[in-house]
């Protein structure tokens, strides 16, 4: 986990033309104050000692007042431990500078679309072959990086709120109970401002983020809503850009990872709370440096507000190397393991016979994942925590024996409880689970069945059978008393 997993920057400068990826840029240099080249640490190019120094010094005065606005919603935020009005419009305003190459976002077409839906439908379809779970995709959508932004802050707000409210919970503790009234007005101040830092910094990240995606499912979490497959075909087009592969089948084989997600997390319906519960709990270990921040609130000048995104820089937090809170590491990050390997194995089930470079593929997701790109650098900003791909490849592995040793419906059928999924000594040792935890399916239904209908009525003759044999349940008294 980095030393500092929020490091807080400032806001990229207001576009002139929205999502259209023209920027104010005084310097002529194309890159501007806090862009995407550092999107996690913002350091002295994002602002240098004196953020709001930065802010508001290289603006003409046109730009002002919407610096103004801005510093005023920072003061006056009063909602939750994250600004995400906030996180919204930096994320937003990243969107439209565009990526360091050049790439700026643009509406999605007519062409495009068509290409996205045809895509997904013929993915939905070979998965049929290659797995027990029927489709989960209600609708297909192709987003532009703007589009998606939009569509994921709700599920962001979901995991990265458990690990600020405990920063903003800190706040308030740090000073004796019987100062806490008279210190209010200052706190609150703390408070909102500390939710506009959150938001800085994950509206940016997010904003990196949009650049990279290729579907609403890249770090093996639901972001999108519920039942809609989606592929943003900008970003496809990158993604297969330098590989020398038909961008047809790039498209087609990004379509089958999204649609394989789809069909796991619409037919495992505890998987989605399970996940974002692993976060929570993993949340929930995280220890705040009080010391620390005794030392910014006895310190504060509310003139002088970047005295707390220094602080903040710096890392207050840190998860506590406790039994607990290793376990929450461990069972989040198998958790991500075991999607992750399903969907590898299941893709590659159902593309290695119809795409010629279904290998190729494979191996440049997987090397994406094991270089932390930029999903899983996000991912561990925002909650400290990186998805090992060494975990991905024995989960894969894994699943594709349990592929041959029960079949398809054997293979899926563990994901009817998270009690019957694999372990983390299990992904350890994939062949033992394999051939030591051979559980029958069928008995377990049979006896749930009867336990449910109650006691199976005796059929006509069947009593005489029972006499023959001494074995008939009767009243518990001897046959010959009959």
């Amino acid at each position: 986990m980095s030393d500092t997993p929020f490091g807080f920057g400032l806001p990229p400068e207001e576009p002139d033309d929205g999502d259209k990826g023209k920027k104010n840029d005084p310097t002529g240099d194309g890159q501007g104050s806090g862009g995407p080249a550092n999107p996690f640490g913002f350091g002295p190019g994002a602002g240098g000692d004196n953020p709001f120094a930065a802010m508001f010094g290289s603006m003409n005065p046109n730009d002002l007042g919407a610096a103004f606005q801005q510093l005023g919603q920072m003061l006056s935020y009063e909602g939750g431990p994250v600004n995400w009005d906030m996180a919204k419009q930096i994320a937003r305003q990243t969107v439209s500078q565009g990526t360091p190459d050049g790439s700026k976002d643009a509406s999605v077409g007519p062409a495009e679309r068509s290409a996205v839906d045809e895509a997904l439908r013929l993915a939905d379809l070979w998965l049929d072959g290659v797995t027990s779970m029927p489709s989960g995709a209600i609708s297909s959508v192709a987003w532009s990086r703007a589009e998606w932004v939009e569509a994921t802050l709700p599920a962001w707000q979901q995991l990265v709120d458990p690990v600020a409210e405990r920063v903003g919970l800190a706040m308030g503790d740090v000073l004796p109970e019987e100062m806490q009234a008279m210190a209010g007005p200052l706190i609150g101040m703390m408070r909102s401002m500390g939710g506009a830092m959150f938001g800085q910094q994950i509206g940016q990240a997010v904003g990196v983020l949009a650049g990279e995606v290729v579907g609403s499912t890249d770090i093996g979490l639901p972001l999108g809503p519920a039942g809609r497959a989606a592929l943003l075909p900008l970003n496809v087009e990158r993604f297969g850009k330098d590989l020398s592969v038909p961008q047809d089948e790039v498209r087609l084989y990004l379509a089958l990872r999204e649609a394989a997600h789809q069909r796991l997390f619409a037919h495992v319906p505890w998987l989605r709370s399970h996940l974002f519960g692993a976060v929570e709990g993993y949340a929930r270990g995280i220890k705040v440096d009080t010391s620390k921040l005794e030392d910014v609130v006895g310190q504060f000048d509310p003139s002088q507000p970047e005295q707390l995104q220094e602080a903040l820089q710096q890392g207050m937090f840190q998860p506590e190397e406790t039994p607990e809170q290793k376990a929450a590491l461990a069972r989040l990050e198998t958790a991500l393991a075991l999607v992750e390997g399903w969907v590898d194995a299941v893709v590659h089930a159902a593309a290695k016979s119809r795409l010629t470079s279904a290998d190729a593929l494979r191996e440049t997701m997987r090397r994406r994942r094991a270089s932390g790109g930029p999903a899983e650098q996000t991912f561990a900003t925002l909650i400290g925590l990186q998805l090992r791909p060494r975990r991905l490849r024995d989960a894969s592995r894994l699943w594709a024996s349990l592929t041959d040793a029960r079949g398809l419906e054997g293979r899926d059928a563990l994901w009817e409880h998270p009690d019957m999924l694999p372990t983390a000594q299990d992904l350890d040792d994939p062949d033992g689970f394999v051939h030591h935890e051979q559980l029958d399916f069928s008995e377990l239904d049979k006896m749930l069945g009867e336990a449910a209908n109650g006691p199976k009525k005796a059929e006509p003759g069947a009593d005489a059978e029972d006499d023959a044999t001494g074995e008939g349940e009767g009243d518990g008294k001897d046959d010959s008393d009959k």
